[in-house]
């Protein structure tokens, strides 16, 4: 008798399995560029906390994305967000500080997430600006007085989806 009750379940099982990985429908996103140690890396933006941003850009508004800046505390683990660098006024691409290597099912970096903290950069009076590709070159520029860097409070959903040394993800052209 149980085996015939695990058998329709099983079967169940297997359809509801098989309407999760069937042939993706593709759709088509803007891509980005952004630095990472000196190399242009590609990623699309899907959400923003920020009402005004999110509508700018055409993505999902998420307040909630918001929460995940809340710090550590016992009960509640580290959260997933990285900062990402973004220049005022487009004066250049953004500063990533990590990608999946490789990008894909494969990633085995850790420290790796999605999740962005926007930092705002500007740079200071009477500083010549220039290309910075790297966190590094950023970090530097800000000990040296260079940049200002202002924590904006703002989350935004952008994955990594190809590197120049890590490839792509599937179904990307």
């Amino acid at each position: 008798m149980t085996v015939f009750i695990l058998r329709p379940l099983a079967a169940l099982s297997l359809l509801a399995l098989a309407a999760c990985t069937s042939a993706p429908t593709h759709v088509g996103l803007p891509l980005q560029h952004a630095w990472f140690e000196g190399q242009q890396v590609d990623y699309i933006t899907t959400d923003i906390s920020d009402a005004a941003m999110a509508r700018a850009l055409g993505v999902n508004h998420v307040p909630a994305l918001a929460q995940a800046l809340a710090p550590a505390t016992p009960g509640r683990p580290r959260t997933p967000v990285e900062r990402v660098y973004k220049f005022a006024d487009g004066e250049q691409l953004s500063i990533f500080p990590s990608v999946p290597r490789p990008v894909g099912g494969a990633n085995a970096d850790a420290s790796y997430s999605p999740l962005w903290a926007l930092v705002e950069v500007r740079w200071k009076p009477g500083s010549t600006p220039r290309q910075l590709r790297s966190e590094e070159a950023l970090l530097a520029a800000e000990q040296a007085g260079q940049v200002e860097l202002r924590h904006t409070g703002i989350v935004v959903n952008c994955p990594v989806v190809r590197t120049p040394s890590g490839g792509a993800i599937s179904g990307l052209r």
